[in-house]
């Protein structure tokens, strides 16, 4: 497995380099400190798994490379590591395809969860977001006030849950007890109802309706 950290701060790539050695010992991590050297990078190691990206760049800003990265290499995960972590920030990010979003300010403990998850197939959002009363970008249609309204089974309720907590498909087999295939059906239902292209969208939708939180409704 190849990870590039791309952050201008020494510290900080010293001490994500610490951790993802601690969780994949025979990593080959790399280091970028602006976005220059991070491109010439990728484009000599294109099979990276997965790319850490600060937003706060020097040479450029961090949505435009992490929009870049997803047009250009969408088989790279990228993972975005930022002090910016608000609301919008976060949303914004996995709207252009973020794989996760984990704050710099998080204990050391939170960033190897984090990205144990990713590593696991799932994806990472601070919870204080998902719990955030702030909306999110508002989808295109009324907002539904009950499961019904969308058309969700309790099922499918299910699955959002755990696909909300991060769950891969592999993870929610297990916790629901259910064959693969089944929840793969689960999941493109989910994304029909919620009518959105991806897993990153329909948790973004799904926390600004406020599904997951109202599964008893």
């Amino acid at each position: 497995m190849k990870i590039l950290i791309v952050d201008d701060h020494v510290l900080i790539r010293e001490a994500m380099r610490g951790v993802l050695k601690g969780l994949k010992e025979d990593a080959v991590v790399m280091e970028a400190s602006d976005c220059r050297q991070a491109m010439q990078l990728i484009e000599k190691h294109p099979d990276f798994s997965l790319v850490l990206l600060d937003l706060n760049l020097p040479d450029r800003d961090g949505f435009a490379v992490l929009g870049d990265l997803r047009d250009r290499y969408p088989a790279i995960s990228v993972v975005v590591l930022s002090a910016f972590h608000d609301h919008e920030n976060v949303v914004r990010a996995l709207k252009l395809g973020a794989q996760g979003f984990i704050p710099k300010s998080g204990l050391r403990e939170v960033m190897v969860g984090a990205l144990q998850l990713v590593f696991s197939g799932g994806i990472y959002i601070p919870p204080e977001i998902l719990r955030h009363s702030e909306p999110a970008p508002k989808p295109h249609r009324p907002t539904p006030k009950f499961v019904s309204d969308i058309g969700l089974t309790e099922r499918q309720m299910d699955v959002l849950t755990l696909m909300m907590e991060g769950k891969s498909n592999k993870l929610i087999c297990r916790a629901l007890q259910l064959a693969e295939p089944t929840v793969k059906n689960h999941v493109t239902a989910i994304l029909k109802a919620l009518k959105v292209t991806n897993r990153t969208e329909a948790v973004v939708v799904a926390a600004a309706i406020g599904l997951g939180q109202k599964h008893s409704q």
